[in-house]
């Protein structure tokens, strides 16, 4: 099948989850990038454009004239990706849907609840998707370990202790410092390392578990002076199963670069995974030695051959987990069925509330905040 056509919002010079989603988005063959407004500069956006061979009459300066023309032109795009800073999700997001026209979101879906809800709100009235790309989802043993806990493999879920650790704002980093720069700010960011990347940690344990958040506790800390945002997170969830979760999210964890782990304990055998050593899951069942399962190899189900794309003993992360979601989103978009493990607009909406009660039981001393 021809790919289709997409488009982007953000994601110009300097900034670098965009080249990951383009590099994702065409792994696959599933999408082409044809149209974008890549930067709120409009000589940024041209030169970003130029950059990467989009035709100069698709290269748009604002994003509401870029959903308006698309969805008017024949040959106008079916997605849009969205890469900006947070602050921006919400409002790009909405505009596209507006226009009938598929949304590819980067996380967290928005920087605030309200802004969440409005999104939601639009998602609903849209004849366009939307899909949310928490990339850990797509790696093929966070799959395995989805498929075994759902048939039972390690009993009734008990526990799940997820982590992400960083170091890379243990100091005030430099002033020229883009990625940085955004993050810490609170209005553009909606939060700090628990929105950057306590979302992705809560939403494996959500994902991995098959529970969602029904309550929790945080604390949020800041440990560099004059830090407006936090960067350090610890938090206690309920699960909606009766499985008790720990998150620990943290960007000043000297040590560690990119440290995502889960574990998640049953009544009858655990599941312990790590970002960065993604080809394998460690299954312990009690009273037995404990078994590597990797991915490709022969103890790999059904859920992790469906994402596997090179054999057995070939590295595979990062980049193929996030074409694994381009090529569910454009499988839906095609087909009108959303896939099984696609995330949309009420992982999104888990994703921000989570953040919300996080920041509210900080503020209170770490009160116990229910979720809906």
């Amino acid at each position: 099948m021809a790919p289709l056509k997409l488009g982007m919002v953000g994601g110009g010079q300097g900034a670098f989850i965009g080249g990951v989603h383009r590099m994702a988005a065409r792994l696959d063959g599933c999408f082409d990038l044809v149209a974008g407004a890549l930067s709120s500069d409009p000589e940024r956006a041209r030169a970003s454009a130029a950059d990467i061979g989009l035709d100069a009459t698709r290269s748009y300066d604002d994003f509401r004239h870029m959903a308006k023309a698309e969805a008017a032109r024949p040959d106008g795009i079916v997605a849009v990706s969205v890469v900006t800073p947070n602050h921006l999700h919400g409002p790009i997001a909405e505009a596209f849907l507006n226009a009938g026209i598929s949304v590819i979101c980067d996380k967290p879906m928005t920087a605030t609840l309200a802004q969440a809800e409005s999104l939601a709100a639009a998602a609903r009235s849209s004849e366009g998707s939307f899909f949310l790309t928490h990339n850990y989802t797509g790696y093929p043993m966070v799959r395995q370990a989805r498929e075994m806990v759902s048939q039972g493999a390690i009993g009734t879920v008990r526990c799940v202790e997820t982590n992400y650790l960083q170091d890379w704002l243990a100091e005030t980093p430099d002033k020229d410092n883009k990625q940085a720069q955004w993050r810490l700010d609170p209005a553009q960011s909606g939060g700090g390392a628990i929105g950057d990347i306590g979302t992705h940690a809560h939403n494996l344990t959500c994902f991995v578990s098959g529970q969602h958040a029904t309550g929790l506790q945080a604390t949020l800390s800041s440990h560099v002076a004059g830090r407006t945002v936090d960067d350090d997170a610890r938090v206690t969830i309920a699960l909606s199963g009766g499985a008790k979760a720990h998150i620990w999210a943290s960007q000043v964890a000297i040590g560690n670069e990119n440290n995502l782990t889960l574990a998640i304990y049953g009544s009858k055998a655990s599941l312990h995974w790590s970002q960065e050593n993604p080809n394998m899951l460690r299954f312990a069942e009690l009273g037995q030695a404990p078994r590597i399962i990797t991915r490709g190899g022969s103890a790999a189900g059904p859920a992790a051959a469906a994402v596997t794309r090179i054999p057995a003993g070939h590295p595979e992360g990062y980049l193929e987990a996030f074409a694994t979601l381009y090529s569910e989103a454009a499988e839906a978009i095609r087909t009108k069925r959303r896939p099984a493990h696609s995330l949309g607009i009420q992982e999104g909406l888990d994703g921000v509330r989570f953040v919300d009660a996080c920041q509210r039981s900080s503020a209170q001393n770490g009160a116990w905040i229910d979720l809906p």
